[in-house]
């Protein structure tokens, strides 16, 4: 039998028109459908939540926390480009990433939606750095629900001139390195799949 292709779910972590890490994630989705993997990619703009709150769970999930427990419960890994909101990852990806652990309307633990399945982590910004610190924290973040990621990693600097639109990144060597981020989760969704530790 053939084997099945990873499914690996992309998003950015920014809601802004233009976006560079917008732009990014559709170089790194590009990479991962390249290395033979089937890629949803989603704006967090279509799945609106509130800052996490007990108190709002307790009275009923928001619609979009289960839509986006669904996507993640019938994905393999995760495919992020973040930005860098003082030296760390913004509030919108970590409050997506709490209300994602949250229980599932069967009652199972949201935590176990991320676990053992695979991640691969970009950013990009105006700045030097290319949003490097916002990686640390959020491979840690990741690590944490139980994710591998990949080692490989990529900050793009300087976005403004390497990101023109969607999809575009101009300058080679990053791009490659993009693309290797990808087939890096590909490489490993799909030696998580033979061993059966994912869904």
């Amino acid at each position: 039998m053939p084997e099945a292709a990873p499914r690996l779910l992309a998003f950015a972590g920014s809601l802004r028109q233009g976006s560079y890490n917008r732009r990014l994630i559709h170089v790194l989705a590009d990479g991962a459908r390249a290395g033979g993997a089937e890629v949803t990619l989603i704006e967090l703009r279509d799945y609106p939540l509130p800052i996490y709150d007990g108190d709002i769970e307790s009275e009923g999930m928001p619609d979009a926390v289960r839509a986006l427990q669904a996507l993640m419960a019938r994905h393999d890994g995760l495919l992020i480009s973040t930005p860098e909101y003082n030296g760390s990852m913004p509030a919108l990806v970590k409050n997506t990433l709490d209300w994602i652990s949250r229980p599932t309307e069967e009652g199972r633990s949201g935590v176990g939606l991320f676990q053992d399945k695979v991640a691969g982590i970009v950013s990009a910004s105006p700045g030097p750095l290319g949003g490097l610190r916002s990686l640390l924290v959020l491979r840690d973040a990741l690590s944490k629900l139980g994710l591998l990621v990949v080692p490989q990693q990529v900050a793009v600097g300087q976005a403004a001139d390497k990101l023109p639109d969607y999809g575009i990144l101009n300058d080679d060597r990053l791009r490659a390195g993009v693309h290797n981020v990808a087939a890096a989760v590909v490489r490993h969704a799909r030696g998580t799949q033979s061993n059966g530790a994912t869904a």
